[in-house]
């Protein structure tokens, strides 16, 4: 039997899975940065969003665990761009995407600035989409303003980038964002961050599940698997081909990996079945594609990416 090959691509490194860990999830401390550097079938790493200071984030209970997903408000909780620039610099040992998170347009070029004249030279990734800041709107619905702050940014910066998005819900606003996107010369995008702004109530206790904002928060897990497969498909199908699709949202079995890859998926990471499951979650959804690949004949990720079949 031909054995299954799993590999990858990140930018030029070779990975042995399309696995990534969802920015946010087990990835904040030294310590938990380096449980994901030495998890087995985890293809590569995603630090935690960095601010330009830190950040204690949202008060508690900011998660709050749902049959079917989860609901967060956490605020970016962080220890700050230059803890994990250093990290990056000087502790990593598995290729790592640098994820970078900006409180305004001037805080994004203030960062992005400062990382152009360090010595960092693989791939960052600018979050346009958290959208648990109290009083900050996610700038990526805002195709204006995004185009404003990549034009600024490519005026200057050299290195890999790409950035992470926001789910998208009207086809006309895919077609906006590619437009924009579509521009400038980014290594990929990451789609999608939570879907912002939902609510859920304990019926017990009458009240709602976590604390900021009303209990407004970003919904994952499950429920949100159409959303980021409709977002992985549709940005395929409008960005350049040099930009790479990275597909985030609602994977809990090995059947979600390879529908964001048949979507058109590069490389696929894990959030909420983390926080549920555990690390060796990556394990499992390895044996499951595999499994799965086996049984349809294919070898290689390669041989059904983005060859999703319209009726």
């Amino acid at each position: 039997m031909t054995e299954i090959d799993l590999s990858a691509d990140l930018f030029g490194q070779t990975l042995t899975s399309p696995l990534l860990n969802a920015s946010g999830v087990h990835c904040q401390t030294k310590e938990e940065l380096n449980d994901l550097a030495n998890t087995s079938n985890l293809g590569a790493m995603v630090t935690k969003s960095a601010t330009l200071q830190a950040r204690e984030g949202n008060p508690n209970p900011r998660y709050y665990d749902l049959e079917n997903g989860s609901i967060n408000s956490m605020g970016l909780p962080n220890l700050g761009y230059d803890f994990y620039l250093d990290y990056v610099l000087q502790e990593q040992t598995k290729p790592t995407i640098l994820s970078v998170a900006a409180l305004s347009a001037a805080d994004a070029i203030t960062l992005l600035k400062d990382l152009q004249a360090s010595d960092y030279q693989g791939p960052t990734e600018l979050n346009l989409s958290c959208p648990n800041i109290v009083g900050e709107p996610q700038l990526a619905y805002d195709f204006e303003a995004t185009d404003r702050v990549l034009s600024e940014v490519f005026s200057f910066y050299t290195k890999p980038l790409g950035v992470k998005l926001p789910p998208y819900f009207d086809l006309v606003h895919f077609d906006k964002i590619a437009a924009v996107l579509n521009k400038y010369p980014l290594t990929h995008v990451n789609t999608i961050n939570s879907i912002g702004n939902g609510l859920w109530v304990d019926i017990d206790q009458e009240q709602v599940v976590t604390k900021a904002k009303g209990g407004f928060g970003g919904l994952g897990g499950t429920m949100v698997l159409p959303t980021a497969l409709a977002n992985v498909r549709a940005l395929r199908q409008r960005l350049n081909d040099s930009i790479k699709v990275l597909g985030t949202g609602g994977v809990t079995s090995g059947a979600d990996v390879f529908t964001h890859i048949l979507c058109g998926a590069d490389l696929v990471s894990v959030g909420t079945q983390v926080m549920k499951e555990g690390l060796g979650v990556y394990d499992r959804l390895a044996e499951e594609l595999k499994d799965i690949m086996a049984e349809k004949g294919y070898q290689t990720l390669s041989d059904f990416r983005g060859k999703l079949k319209e009726l």
